[in-house]
């Protein structure tokens, strides 16, 4: 379909405009078009998904026209098994998070309903960008609405939490421009054409040596301060925390992913040699988090900054899962993407949810919640077994295939790793034992509302594709499965062409014939 992609990445800025024009006063109208806009997304977005050749790996959908030809920046877009199952989650995704925000935002809604549609066009852009140019302008044009959702919805420490995310932020992407530049200066001076174009830099042989290492480090510190890897993780307890539940949302669901979808998308391609060079650091890396984020979890007395700190231990997984370079690791990562954005996305709207009723997140506060709020209880049961990886739900087909891929290429890692399972066992079930069993010691859980046809609308999508996932996970993986494996060629013949110039003599060498 001619302009899928355009449509389904800036249909929630014309809504936006849409917003910006209603009167302040009709705020259920504001709130109707705002979810309409989301769920008209959705819509667009399923052709994505349904007309995706499953067995090609070629980018598809593809749009591409000059946008600033005198520099070699263009308007291109499109997507692959890398990047259409992100592209889904994210619309997936806005419509429920909105929905549940249709009470928990008491002020200035209009302004934040524009906030979060300009945000959705920002990461859809992130994802379908196939332009260093467009998306470097994507990948800062979604800080500045994730900084006031923060900053101005968030709770009591929520400008030291925003100003700490956007500068944390800010730090990486300069980085990241800087190595952008160095590429196309490069390529252009050894091509004589000067492009932004990612499908003509990847076929680029960029030196190897430091050249590649410190380019390779530039694009991967970017990243990993948005996954976040440890030790990159502060801003992300204190963003969590202070954020709204539609922040949380986005920012668990979505935005870490930019962090995961970077590596795969631009260093590996780009810096083959590098990648592989440094991969034994980002194992080593991502166990730490692993098991970092584990034990940090087991401690925590506020559910929300558990969830916070468990998502520096789920996204280790995905990052140890993409730099195996194998298909099960690589498929693995991809899936966990998509599967930590569903979990821990249902755990933030149903901590969201009890906070409404108790205006508490301290887990001392809670107990005895399954006699007094059965269908909460159930359904948050679900999530939390979902996110520790339990058979036959979505979490434990994406760590088993990491964990697969692991083993294949550094053993130890992949046992380190496999404790961070355990330990997730440990904090979840404990935190939700604390929670939902033994008595209600306090008055004022008992008479709390459980969940409400609206709650029900919101948790009852996220709860479908768990369990689809964990049931019938080919449906998901065959997406991916082409377009990892292009990739590894990609990266393992690039990384060889490197090697052979690094060890060519030069033509005057001694022994040169």
């Amino acid at each position: 379909m001619a302009y899928l992609l355009t449509l389904v990445t800036f249909v929630p800025m014309v809504g936006a405009i849409l917003v910006l024009l209603l009167p302040r006063r009709q705020e259920h109208v504001t709130k109707l078009v705002t979810l309409g806009t989301t769920l008209v997304t959705f819509v667009i977005s399923l052709p994505v998904y349904f007309r995706f050749d499953a067995t090609s790996a070629d980018y598809q959908f593809v749009e591409q026209r000059a946008w600033i030809p005198s520099l070699g920046v263009s308007y291109h877009v499109g997507v692959d098994g890398i990047s259409v199952l992100l592209v889904l989650l994210t619309t997936f995704l806005m419509p429920l998070v909105l929905l549940s925000s249709w009470t928990s935002v008491e002020s200035r809604w209009k302004e934040f309903a524009i906030t979060m549609l300009l945000l959705e066009t920002g990461m859809l852009g992130v994802f379908v960008a196939l332009d260093l140019f467009l998306f470097y302008v994507f990948w800062e044009a979604m800080l500045i609405p994730m900084y006031l959702i923060i900053g101005i919805w968030g709770g009591p420490n929520r400008v030291y939490a925003a100003v700490k995310f956007i500068l944390y932020t800010l730090a990486g992407s300069l980085l990241m421009l800087v190595a952008i530049l160095f590429v196309y200066f490069q390529h252009g001076v050894a091509t004589s054409t000067y492009t932004f174009d990612l499908p003509v830099l990847v076929r680029f042989v960029i030196p190897g040596g430091l050249t590649q290492d410190l380019l390779f480090l530039a694009f991967a510190v970017a990243f990993a301060i948005k996954v976040p890897m440890f030790p990159f993780h502060t801003w992300l307890p204190d963003a969590h925390v202070e954020a709204p539940t539609a922040g949380s949302v986005i920012l668990a669901g979505v935005l870490l992913k930019m962090g995961t979808y970077g590596f795969l998308r631009f260093c590996l391609p780009l810096f083959p040699q590098a990648s592989m060079t440094w991969a034994p650091w980002i194992f080593t890396l991502s166990v730490i988090g692993i098991i970092y984020g584990a034990w940090v979890s087991t401690v925590q007395p506020d559910i929300k900054k558990l969830v916070a700190y468990s998502s520096v231990s789920h996204l280790g997984f995905v990052v140890l899962g993409l730099f195996t370079l194998t298909p099960q690791g690589m498929v693995g990562g991809i899936i966990q993407m998509v599967n930590h954005g569903l979990s821990t996305g249902a755990l933030f709207l149903m901590v969201g949810m009890i906070y409404e009723r108790r205006h508490t997140r301290l887990i001392a506060d809670f107990g005895g919640l399954w006699k007094v709020i059965p269908a909460f209880s159930v359904l948050f049961l679900i999530v939390c077994l979902s996110s520790l990886g339990l058979p036959g739900l979505n979490g434990f087909v994406g760590e088993f295939l990491i964990l697969l891929g692991t083993f294949q290429v550094h053993r130890l890692a992949a046992v380190l790793a496999t404790s961070g399972i355990i330990f997730a066992a440990v904090y979840l079930l404990w935190m939700y034992q604390r929670v939902c069993f033994g008595e209600v010691t306090h008055e004022a859980n008992r008479r709390l509302v459980d969940l409400t046809p609206r709650e029900w609308a919101v948790l009852l999508p996220v709860l479908l594709f768990i369990v689809w996932i964990g049931v019938y996970p080919t449906t998901f993986t065959t997406m991916t499965e082409p377009s990892v494996q292009a990739l590894i060629t990609q990266v393992q013949t690039k990384a060889q062409a490197t090697s052979a110039r690094l060890t060519t003599p030069p033509a005057d060498a001694p022994g040169k014939p």
